[in-house]
Parts: structure tokens; C-alpha cells; sequence
């Protein structure tokens, strides 16, 4: 059970400033509805003076997201731009009174909302167009780049890996990106971290024994992982060294299936069963 404090149970039970803005000139979002978390900040800002007269939200997640999302309204509302435009999730936090290490990623949501909802207000790029143009996207199952994931351990100060991940939730599913993640942190905070395991060599395997395998990978390391988020897999067919899966629940609208199929699914088949592995998705 989580531990939370007395002011995230009131911030959840009774959140401030939930709704819409309709003549908001300032709105930001962040997180993904299909990822389990999702936010949509509203602004209205006076052009002359750049004070937020209000602040409203939407979001979709657990109790963490809420609680975050309605502190940074109130943290926000009747501040000038400039006055919140350094606000960290930490600030969101404290105000708080602390959240579950495992939950820090909701606060770091809200301030990701709150820049997207500032350059909105700024004419900068925001939201999809801005992540078009993000280079290097080291955790794809959450879609989050090594310019993030830099910028949250300087902010931060992470040195764990298992802080990284609950910072951002990069690395919390296929695991694909944890070397990466390291060599990141080891750049950071000039520390060395222990290399990932390397991927098992290739056995010869009858089809039965490759069948067998497959099962297990999906069952026990691939489904869980969907799982935890909404979503789930069904093993469709296997033809030689292509497999072909469903993806289900959330994870069948997603605007990252692709990416799933790719850096989940085929990168733990890949490492588990056969380097020869290629994954294909039905409808």
C-alpha cells in the first residue's frame, strides 16, 4: 500500500482548479492516456502583465497524478510567468509533503505540463510537434529521450538507475534501455555502473523448442509488462523465425505500438530465444 501523506490524500479527494478554461491562452500537456498517466494544463495568462489570473486541469492516473496536478495549480495561480517558469517537481513535492519514491514521475509530469503549457504561451514548439523533432529517444515503450532523462538527474541529483525509472518510467518495461540508462548516469554523475547482461548466444533450437521459448518470453517477461499499464499480448502465429502477436487493451490504440512491437517485444524475443527473431503485428 502507498504511503501517502495526509496533504496528497486531500489534494486527491478533493482537487483544486479540475476543468477546463475555455478562453486559456496557455495550455500544455504531458504524459500519455495509453502509458497510464496523462495530463492537460490550462492557463490563462494577461498578456500585458504575463500574471496567470487561473489555472485549471485534466488528468488521467492514480492518486499521485491528481494530487500533483491540482498542488501545481494552486502553486502557480496568481504567479507571473517568469515567477513559475523555474518551478521543479520538487517544489510540487514539498508542497506535498512528499510522495512514494515509485510515484515521483506524477510530479515530474506536472512541470513538464506547466513548460509545454509556457511555451504554448510563448509560440514555441509544444506537445507532438515538439516531440517530432526530440533526437535520441533512449526508453521507447515511454517514448523518453536522453535529453529528459539528463535533465531529471541534474535536477534531481539521481544516481540509481531504480530513481531514474521512477522519476520518468524509462526502463520500467521491456528493459531494453537500462544499459543506456547507465551509461547516462555514469556521464552524469561520473560514477561507473556494472554493464547489462549480455544477450544469451543462439542455440540451436528444434521448432518446438523455439515455440516453447516464445510462449515463456511472452508469458513471463513481455504480458506482465503490458499488464501493468492496461494493455496485453496474445501469440498469433510463428512461421521460422517470424512471430506474429496481437497486441490488447490499451496497447492496441497506442501511438506507440509500433515502438512496442520493436523495442519490447522483438528486443526480449531477440534476447531470450533467437538474434533471428522478427516480430510482426496483427489487427
Amino acid at each position: 500500500m502507498w504511503d501517502y501523506t495526509k496533504s496528497v490524500m486531500d489534494h486527491f479527494s478533493n482537487p483544486r482548479n479540475v476543468g477546463e478554461i475555455e478562453n486559456a491562452n496557455a495550455v500544455g500537456q504531458a504524459g500519455s492516456i495509453a502509458c497510464g498517466d496523462a495530463l492537460k494544463l490550462f492557463l490563462l495568462i494577461d498578456p500585458a502583465t504575463e500574471k496567470i489570473i487561473d489555472a485549471k486541469f485534466k488528468t488521467f492516473g492514480c492518486a499521485s497524478a491528481i494530487a500533483s496536478a491540482s498542488a501545481l495549480t494552486e502553486l502557480v495561480k496568481g504567479h507571473t510567468v517568469k515567477e513559475v517558469q523555474n518551478l521543479t517537481n520538487d517544489d510540487i513535492v514539498r508542497f506535498l509533503g512528499g510522495l512514494p519514491e515509485k510515484k515521483m514521475h506524477c510530479s515530474v509530469m506536472g512541470r513538464e505540463a506547466l513548460d509545454d503549457a509556457i511555451a504554448a504561451f510563448r509560440g514555441e514548439k509544444t506537445g507532438d510537434s515538439k516531440h517530432e523533432h526530440e533526437e535520441n529517444i533512449i526508453c521507447k515503450c515511454f517514448w523518453v529521450s536522453e535529453a529528459k532523462i539528463r535533465k531529471v538527474i541534474r535536477e534531481d541529483k539521481l544516481t540509481t538507475l531504480e530513481q531514474v525509472t521512477n522519476f520518468t518510467k524509462a526502463g520500467g518495461a521491456c528493459g531494453g534501455c537500462q544499459a543506456d540508462i547507465k551509461r547516462i548516469l555514469s556521464e552524469e554523475t561520473k560514477e561507473s555502473f556494472p554493464e547489462m547482461e549480455s544477450a544469451k548466444k543462439e542455440k540451436k533450437l528444434t521448432n518446438l523448442q523455439k515455440i516453447s521459448l516464445i510462449q515463456k518470453a511472452i508469458e513471463n517477461e513481455i504480458a506482465p509488462n503490458l499488464r501493468m499499464d492496461g494493455g496485453d499480448i496474445e501469440l498469433v502465429d510463428v512461421d521460422g523465425n517470424t512471430v506474429s502477436v496481437k497486441l490488447k487493451g490499451s496497447c492496441s490504440h497506442c501511438v506507440g505500438a509500433k515502438a512496442t512491437l520493436q523495442f519490447l517485444v522483438q528486443q526480449k524475443l531477440r534476447e531470450l530465444v533467437s538474434p533471428e527473431i522478427v516480430v510482426s503485428g496483427e489487427n
